[in-house]
């Protein structure tokens, strides 16, 4: 089992950047047992893959229409994974999610997904 509570969403004008958070409480498995992703919703759309990072932080995939703007690492250490998000365009205005495979593979489905996070709300202004 594991917890997952997402911060530092917000509101940014268009351009600007914000750094989401996911912290992580697991029990009877180590954080690095999973990898790790993002997903977002905007309204009125379904929920969609953003991110996934694997069990090191060594290997990253990203949506295309976030490549090169956004950036999602971890730090183990602290159970925490994370979403640095620049050049935010409000189409990117969303609820972030984080969730979490407990297989340990890098996955872009949200039915691979064995745990999410409520999600912390991202809204960009034109």
């Amino acid at each position: 089992q594991v917890q997952l509570v997402e911060s530092g969403g917000g509101l940014v004008q268009a351009g600007g950047s914000l750094r989401l958070s996911c912290a992580a409480s697991a029990s009877g498995r180590t954080f690095t047992s999973y990898a790790m992703n993002w997903f977002r919703q905007a309204p009125g759309k379904e929920r969609e893959f953003v991110a996934t990072i694997n069990r090191s932080g060594g290997s990253t995939y990203y949506a295309d229409s976030v490549k090169g703007r956004f950036t999602i690492s971890r730090d183990n250490a602290k159970n925490t994974v994370y979403l640095q998000m620049n050049s935010l365009k409000p189409e990117d205005t969303a609820v972030y999610y984080c969730a979490g495979r407990a297989d340990g593979l890098v996955g872009t489905k949200v039915e691979g997904m064995d745990y999410w996070g409520k999600g912390t709300l991202v809204t960009v202004s034109s």
